[in-house]
């Protein structure tokens, strides 16, 4: 009954109020009734397809397509961030690109408002993912699984105001890595931060630094300063801004929007605005107050002993202990951080480009026990790369420097100079494809032999395979370097060999 669908709201009451009357001439004008409602509304769903001139054709805000070129780049990224992954052992997985909204909710601390809710399509409320940390927590503990490293590569949805110069989307890929199980302390930690020194290094941002705190600290630093335990993740959140905002800023919206008293806010200002590296560890060991907190001295044991590692990996010099670093996510638990790019241009000709972090991640005991019926908790620590930033600054800086890239990877170009060939290429061409070459040609019966060789000059493709009347009676194949112009001919039979041999060498 499709016509039925096309009812709504009043349109249902009038004809629901016609059929209560008594039987007769008024049942009659219930079915025209009925036809008219049904005729406006189709009218209506129909209107806006006739009124094409007033359509703008655009994508959603917040989202973009990309060309050939720019998936070039992204796929050279993503291969590159995907590599180091499965370097350090780790295995792939998929979720749904939408969960329960039940799954999603009270983990996301004051960005809950920006996770897209779908509209109910049949008893069950779901809402796009907004991160791919939350849904491996559910994987964990729906599967009964204990021990994982795994790696993700995935679009999530947030329903921000998107800065699209800053690298900034509601709808944007994210590359995940996570080491779920009991192990023993500190030692995933460190090589996650390997990971992320790993990927910005080979990636050749320029120079970057990850800022490292722990939840722990920063709960302790808000116990000792006098902040109520009910206001800590709202404090968080507003230390979490000090990326963006200045102290000044943030204390003011921690005294005037969250009430919190002046006095303790500027005790707190005294410790989030120290960064430093293993010394401030050991400075904050040392403090009146801090060193009474259990929960602090927790954290900072902790943050002791991953600068150990960090020292045995060689990059301990490429991090900041930050104690204005927050991460306002709640379901962070212990160490966190943060990379950001100290100078974003690499050369001296590239503009500054203000992209934010671009890896961030840390320590989350405690989500797993969320879904798990009997609250079993598996202990997991993770980072995520900042795909969409990256791309922002590898996509400016070969703008500037006029980079020309291939779309495709087409290593041989089956031509002919003469016409009523296509049948002898359509076959050459398959012995090519069968042999595992990438190969292309024009789809046309007669090309010209210019047009043919000019495409392969623009598409960067290089090498041609010629035949003709002369090489079909010869036995023999032409072999063009389009760089050169050289050519030679090559027996049918050792073609592929001869191809393969000069692709090897290139």
């Amino acid at each position: 009954m499709p016509q039925l669908g096309l009812l709504h709201g009043r349109a249902w009451a009038v004809l629901f109020g016609q059929l209560r009357r008594p039987p007769g001439a008024v049942c009659i004008r219930a079915v025209h009734s009925h036809s008219q409602v049904a005729e406006a509304a189709l009218a209506t769903q129909l209107k806006p397809h006739q009124e094409k001139s007033n359509f703008i054709i655009k994508t959603p805000k917040g989202t973009r397509d990309l060309s050939p070129q720019q998936m070039v780049v992204r796929e050279k990224i993503l291969d590159m961030v995907v590599s180091c992954f499965k370097r350090h052992g780790a295995k792939g997985l998929d979720t749904p690109a939408f969960e329960l909204k039940e799954t999603l909710t009270e983990k996301y601390g004051e960005d809950s408002g920006l996770i897209y809710d779908l509209k109910d399509q049949g008893g069950e409320l779901l809402s796009l993912r907004y991160d791919l940390t939350v849904p491996f927590a559910r994987y964990l503990a729906m599967n009964k699984v204990k021990k994982m490293k795994r790696y993700h590569v995935g679009k999530v949805w947030r329903r921000e105001s998107p800065t699209i110069a800053q690298g900034r989307y509601r709808e944007f890929c994210q590359c995940d890595f996570d080491i779920a199980g009991q192990f023993d302390p500190m030692i995933p930690d460190a090589e996650c931060l390997k990971i992320m020194c790993e990927i910005l290094s080979g990636l050749q941002l320029g120079d970057f630094l990850i800022k490292v705190n722990d939840r722990r600290i920063l709960d302790g630093i808000f116990a000792v300063c006098g902040v109520p335990e009910s206001k800590f993740h709202a404090i968080c959140s507003s230390v979490d801004k000090l990326d963006k905002m200045s102290w000044k800023d943030v204390r003011h919206e921690m005294v005037a929007k969250k009430g919190l008293a002046a006095e303790i806010a500027d005790r707190i200002g005294d410790y989030v605005q120290c960064h430093g590296g293993v010394s401030l560890v050991k400075q904050m060991f040392q403090d009146p107050r801090l060193s009474q907190n259990k929960q602090a001295l927790e954290g900072l044991g902790d943050l002791k002993l991953l600068f150990e590692y960090l020292t045995l990996f060689g990059i301990a010099e490429k991090i900041s202990f930050d104690l204005s670093l927050a991460r306002g996510l709640d379901y962070y638990t212990g160490v966190i951080y943060e990379a950001v790019l100290l100078q974003t241009p690499a050369h001296a000709e590239e503009e500054p480009l203000n992209v934010g972090s671009v890896a961030a991640g840390g320590r989350y005991d405690g989500l797993v026990g969320m879904f798990d019926p009997k609250g079993h908790n598996v202990p997991c620590v993770g980072l995520s790369i900042g795909v969409e930033r990256i791309f922002s600054i590898v996509e400016q800086r070969m703008k500037t420097f006029g980079e020309k890239i291939r779309t495709t990877e087409t290593q041989v170009f089956v031509a002919t100079p003469q016409k009523n060939f296509l049948q002898e290429r359509l076959k050459l061409i398959a012995e090519l494809w069968d042999a595992g070459i990438k190969a292309e040609l024009m789809y046309k019966n007669n090309p010209k032999l210019l047009t043919q060789l000019h495409y392969c000059e623009n598409m960067g493709i290089p090498l041609v395979v010629i035949i003709g009347e002369q090489e079909l009676k010869e036995g023999v194949i032409k072999l063009r370097s389009v760089a050169s112009r050289e050519e030679v001919a090559i027996t049918r039979e050792n073609l592929v060999a001869e191809i393969q041999k000069r692709l090897s060498e290139s």
